[in-house]
């Protein structure tokens, strides 16, 4: 067993692999782009180094191609995969830190109406986006999430809607 610190990261990546592979750093990256990038952000390097770390770990299998650009791709070993079931089955999670621009601005004083009408086009546009991706064929995990991120935009743009009408002072 991986003696290896896993981050919410790592299980991040784990998912993607299991999803998509074998894969290599960048077509997780477009895996992440359409599906857990709405709620959790991971940078191309980040991909990259957490890809080395876990096959490091013995967590990822690693196959480098021999011509070409030698790209590396990765996949998830029985280790992998049994760190992934693990943390999944644990129900603990904790809870997410909200780190939003707009609401930071609102706090430090910008201008309520003005700052809702921008915040409140830019929730709506996600929205539309959730919706559309609501059509696609999914998982009912990935169902679930989505849902909950369609929930969490319906209310940023009710929220932002009464700021901008003056129903909330």
């Amino acid at each position: 067993m991986s003696t290896t610190r896993l981050t919410t990261t790592s299980y991040a990546v784990l998912g993607l692999l299991e999803i998509c592979q074998p894969a290599t750093p960048y077509r997780l990256k477009q895996a992440a782009q359409v599906s857990i990038f709405h709620f959790w952000t991971i940078t191309h390097t980040q991909l990259y180094a957490e890809c080395a770390r876990l096959a490091e770990a013995g967590l990822l299998a690693e196959d480098r191609e021999d011509g070409g650009r030698r790209r590396r791709l990765y996949s998830l070993t029985p280790a992998g995969l049994a760190a992934l079931d693990r943390w999944r089955d644990s129900p603990e999670a904790d809870l997410y830190e909200l780190r939003d621009p707009g609401l930071l601005k609102l706090f430090c004083g910008a201008d309520p109406v003005a700052l809702a009408q921008t915040q409140l086009a830019r929730h709506e546009q996600r929205l539309a986006a959730y919706e559309q991706i609501a059509k696609q064929d999914m998982t009912d995990a990935m169902r679930l999430a989505l849902e909950a991120g369609t929930a969490h935009e319906r209310e940023y743009v009710r929220f932002w809607s009464e700021l901008r009408d003056g129903k909330r002072h």
